[in-house]
């Protein structure tokens, strides 16, 4: 079993990073969670540019969601939205079916955020897992000097209880 951590920031000491990698390092010794930072590679959203044999990039793109059982997303919003460059990222598989099915799960997503990313996952026919969200109040201000999650008990508990309910859907698509 394996879930994806996506960022939605490009940022290297974005807080978004910062709690994907804390969850992967959590699961460890229950789940794979494999963090990838490729949206930055792919070229802007062109229907004429995506046929039957996409470019290497979104090809790319494409086999490292089909590889995962479930995803975890962490997106930052911007000027009360989703970022460009995430949303590009999705567009680029809306029609491909890489997350058709599977659980998606997201991490520290404002509200606007989630209500735009539930809609997107939803036409792709992805499962939204509500109890596997988890949303830390200020984020930002609980990352360290080197941009890692600084865990208290409360972010701990809260990722272990995200972790567990993940865990438990991907095993029961799999089965």
């Amino acid at each position: 079993m394996k879930l994806l951590g996506i960022p939605g920031s490009l940022r290297k000491g974005s807080s978004n990073l910062a709690i994907l990698n804390a969850i992967k390092q959590l699961a460890a010794d229950k789940i794979k969670i494999e963090v990838t930072t490729f949206i930055d590679r792919l070229p802007h959203f062109n229907p004429d540019l995506d046929t039957e044999e996409p470019i290497l990039a979104v090809k790319e793109w494409r086999r490292q969601l089909a590889l995962a059982d479930g995803f975890y997303i962490s997106c930052p919003e911007y000027a009360h939205g989703v970022p460009g460059v995430f949303k590009n990222a999705l567009d680029w598989v809306v029609s491909s079916g890489e997350f058709i099915g599977k659980p998606v799960a997201f991490l520290n997503a404002s509200p606007i955020v989630k209500a735009s990313l539930s809609e997107t996952f939803s036409v792709m026919s992805a499962r939204i897992i509500e109890n596997a969200g988890v949303q830390i109040q200020f984020l930002r201000n609980k990352t360290d000097k080197e941009g890692n999650l600084i865990l208290d008990d409360e972010i701990s508990h809260a990722l272990e209880t995200s972790l567990q309910v993940m865990i438990g859907e991907v095993q029961a698509k799999i089965t």
